[in-house]
Formats: structure tokens, C-alpha cells, sequence
């Protein structure tokens, strides 16, 4: 065996490569955040990782490693051993990382190393260190770049914009989430941690760009918080407003909301679609049950429990036509006139998505 297995210090090649990577540490960790084109394949399992900690802390590193080969020996190791040369075969040019870099992901390649001759190799200083790099990263880029705000009321096509142009950051995509009480999609959000680090990366891949055009959105996207750094900037940057007629925003809300996030249950779930389709309406209008005051709720309630057994009678959406456009017109616009008065100085073009696209190239962005 080599003095010293290879370690990889070039994080940002490492990110925007898309580097695929496996990950040591135990199954809580992974899922509390982790990052883009990784696969978990523990050491140990998260019962395993807390007695070995355990013995760290009471007894120290030695006797903790030894505890550590205790608990993972045998036909257990072999199937690690395994699982790790499937996922090298497959990913040749990948890498591996424990929380620091330390002993898991060391002995992790010292196995496979000895059960393959390969020097597959680890990132330096684990996931904290990437970690720290993406943090950093982003503060950084954010501090340099310009950041230019699409806005524009709800269902006016903002998200059909933003897939027109390439130097966007798409906070809404990242987090999963449409960033409304009815943006919940069919699978759920990623973590904070798992959010910060790919839009971190995204960051990174734009590098360069004097320009990044965001949607206009709050602090919070779904259970997604915006970091400071990103929403101090995109609270200040120009304001470019998407014009829509109400009829144009129905039919885009239609879609959005109801066409396309039927079909997303029905591909999600054959058998239960429809059932979880009426469940996403009528929490989704729950929540804004106190917004809307008790009788216009139960009123709008009424209404989407008749288009659903509208549908399932004669398989038409029509029903929520009614619906679509209160929301929008009694319920949004409000809220939206409300908000973009504290916003006017900000404003400095408005138009149609073609116009917005021709005006944004016109400041040579793409």
C-alpha cells in the first residue's frame, strides 16, 4: 500500500465537473444534507457511528478505532467493500468524503485499496470542508455579481420566462416549492443544507457573469429559508416586471396548478392520483383559510369540492376556471399591489416575456 492515499483539494473543479461521489458517514448525516451526485454508502450505520463515538469521547481514538473494526467485520465489511467497488466501477473519476476526512474516509480507501488496488480518492477535509467552500463561495459571488429581479403578479409566467434564459439562478426549482400556498409539488423539499449547497454550485458554474437574473420572491420558499447574503442583494437589485392579461394568467395558472399537477399525482401514484390531487387542493386552500376569512373560505371550499366531483363525472377541469380566477383576482392581486408599492423606485422595465427577453439581451444577457 502507497505511504499516502490521493486526496482532492480542487473543490471547484470538483463541483462544476459534477464529480459523482459517495459518502462515508452514517445515514442521518447523509440525510440531514449532503450534496448534488452523491451516493450514501456508509461505514457504519447510525447506531454503530454513536457507540464508536461513545468510545471516542470516554476512551479515545484508539480505542474507538478498535471498536470501530469490531462492529464492521466480516460479511459486513465484504458487502460494503462491494457496494463501494460497484459504485467505482460505474463512477471511475468520482471521489469519496466522511465528515472531516478523517478516519472513515481513510479506511474506507485503505479497504478498497485492499481489496482492489485502486487509490479511489477523498476529498481533504471531508464534507465539512466542501461545506465551508460552498458557503464561502456563494458570500463571495453574491458580492460581486449583479443580480436583476423578475417580478410580475401570480400566474403571469414568470417560471415560463426564467426556462428562456440561461445566466438564472432558479431559487423556486431548487427548493422544489412555487413559493406560494398552493406550491407544494408531488415530492418533497430538499433540506436547508442540501438547497445552500446545490445553489451554491449553481453560483459557481455562473461564475463570470456580470449579470444573474432571480424570480422576485420573500424570505422563505416553502420550508426553504433564502441565505442573508442572497436575499440582501435580490432585495436591492432592479425590478423587471412580467405583464400578463388576467386571462393569459388563468391559463398558465390552469396548467401550473391544476392540469399539469394532476398528471404529476396520477404519474407519481396510478391508483391514488386523483385522491392526492384533491388532498394537495384542499389543504393548499386551508392554509389560507384566515386570509380569506371563514365564509369566503367555505364558499371557495365548496367550489373545489364541486369541480373535483366534476371531474371525476365528466373528466373535464372547468370547474376550477371559477376558482382559478378568484384566487388571482380576489385573493393575489391584493396582496401583490400591496407588496410591489414598497417596490416602485426599484422598477426599471416592464413588458412582455419577449420584451423582457429582448431587453435583457440587450444588457448582454443570455
Amino acid at each position: 500500500m502507497p505511504n499516502s492515499l490521493t486526496q482532492i483539494e480542487d473543490f471547484r473543479s470538483l463541483v462544476v465537473n459534477n464529480t459523482p461521489m459517495f459518502d462515508t458517514r452514517a445515514p442521518i448525516e447523509f440525510t440531514q444534507g449532503a450534496f448534488p451526485h452523491t451516493q450514501s454508502l456508509p461505514l457504519m450505520s447510525d447506531q454503530e457511528r454513536k457507540l464508536v463515538g461513545t468510545c471516542y469521547k470516554h476512551k479515545g481514538q484508539e480505542k474507538a478505532i478498535e471498536l470501530g473494526h469490531e462492529l464492521v467485520q466480516g460479511e459486513d465489511k465484504q458487502a460494503k467493500v462491494t457496494a463501494w467497488l460497484e459504485f467505482i466501477q460505474k463512477n471511475p473519476n468520482g471521489a469519496l468524503y466522511c465528515f472531516r476526512g478523517g478516519l472513515r474516509s481513510q479506511i474506507t480507501q485503505q479497504w478498497i485499496y485492499e481489496e482492489s488496488g485502486i487509490d479511489y480518492p477523498r476529498l481533504k477535509g471531508g464534507y465539512k470542508a466542501l461545506r465551508r467552500y460552498l458557503i464561502d463561495e456563494t458570500d463571495r459571488i453574491m458580492d460581486q455579481v449583479t443580480p436583476i429581479i423578475i417580478g410580475g403578479q401570480t400566474g403571469c409566467g414568470k417560471t415560463l420566462l426564467l426556462d428562456h434564459i440561461q445566466q438564472i439562478i432558479d431559487l423556486e426549482g431548487l427548493a422544489n416549492h412555487r413559493g406560494s400556498a398552493f406550491g407544494n409539488t408531488t415530492t418533497t423539499q430538499p433540506t436547508q443544507i442540501a438547497f445552500e449547497n446545490e445553489m451554491a454550485i449553481k453560483l459557481i458554474k455562473q461564475q463570470g457573469c456580470s449579470h444573474l437574473v432571480f424570480e422576485d420572491e420573500g424570505a422563505n420558499i416553502g420550508t426553504i429559508h433564502i441565505p442573508d447574503c442572497v436575499k440582501n442583494k435580490t432585495s436591492q437589485a432592479d425590478l423587471i416586471l412580467l405583464d400578463a392579461t388576467i386571462n393569459e394568467r388563468i391559463q398558465v395558472s390552469m396548467d401550473a396548478y391544476v392540469i399539469n399537477m394532476y398528471q404529476n399525482f396520477l404519474t407519481q401514484d396510478q391508483a391514488n392520483g386523483f385522491d392526492s390531487f384533491a388532498k394537495y387542493w384542499l389543504t393548499s386552500l386551508e392554509k389560507i383559510q384566515k386570509r380569506l376569512g371563514l365564509e369566503r373560505y367555505k364558499v371557495m371550499k365548496s367550489q373545489v369540492e364541486s369541480a373535483l366531483t366534476s371531474y371525476q363525472n365528466r373528466k373535464t377541469f372547468d370547474g376550477f376556471l371559477p376558482i382559478i380566477e378568484s384566487l388571482l383576482v380576489d385573493y393575489y392581486d391584493p396582496m401583490y399591489n400591496y407588496q410591489i408599492q414598497k417596490k416602485l423606485d426599484r422598477v426599471v422595465f416592464k413588458g412582455s416575456s419577449s420584451e423582457i427577453l429582448d431587453y435583457l439581451h440587450g444588457l448582454s444577457i443570455s
